[in-house]
């Protein structure tokens, strides 16, 4: 008799111990489940792809842009400064990013129409494959006039308060952004061009005169 009750016993706490196994491996599965739906504030998601071209967050005093790192094609280093003394669009973006290709090529456009020694589109890819994941892409997609610049480390777009790709900043000649766009954008719209030549000839990207 004592021999079956200590049998039924041990029976009752392997069952015990099983349930606890279950539930515990349960909630660690949702756990799980909900660390990945609620990932660092810090990562870099894909932007909205509807957008307005001139749904733009314009500043109404040019502010402080932070010296990020980037690299060009042939791998120099570079930073913001190297481009002082010109207008610059610089979009953050990566290859994976749909509203990016959707407005790639406009920017392959503005870059034709607009750029030169006054202004440069600086398209700054993340893509962690570097310079080959651009030059596959820029090849897909028959872009001919952008440069290739990459920032695989992310450091320069969370430097920049980057929330998503793609989003856009105008710096004027002295390096201060005047306007940001979050979201793709017919970058080659009159509307758009119309704004980047205002601001690139001495007012404000609101059409207000600012010291210079």
């Amino acid at each position: 008799m004592m021999a079956g009750s200590s049998a039924h016993r041990l029976m009752a706490r392997l069952a015990i111990w099983a349930a606890v196994a279950i539930t515990a491996t349960v909630l660690i599965a949702l756990g799980l489940a909900y660390q990945r739906q609620n990932v660092s504030p810090q990562s870099i998601v894909q932007a909205p792809a509807a957008t307005n071209p001139l749904e733009l967050s314009v500043f109404d005093e040019p502010r402080e842009v932070p010296e990020i790192r980037f690299q060009d094609e042939e791998g120099h280093d570079l930073t913001l400064a190297d481009f002082r003394g010109r207008m610059v669009l610089l979009d953050i973006w990566a290859t994976w990013c749909v509203p990016c290709r959707k407005e790639m090529p406009a920017l392959d456009r503005l870059q034709a129409k607009v750029g030169g020694n006054e202004f440069l589109v600086i398209p700054l890819s993340i893509d962690r494959d570097g310079v080959a994941a651009v030059k596959r892409f820029y090849r897909e997609l028959g872009l001919e006039k952008l440069g290739i610049y990459v920032d695989p480390s992310g450091k320069g777009s969370r430097a920049l308060a980057i929330p998503g790709v793609p989003t856009t900043l105008l710096i004027d000649r002295q390096g201060r952004e005047v306007a940001r766009k979050m979201g793709a954008a017919e970058w080659d719209a009159p509307e758009m061009v119309a704004l980047i030549e205002r601001t690139m000839h001495g007012q404000s990207a609101g059409n207000r005169n600012h010291d210079r």
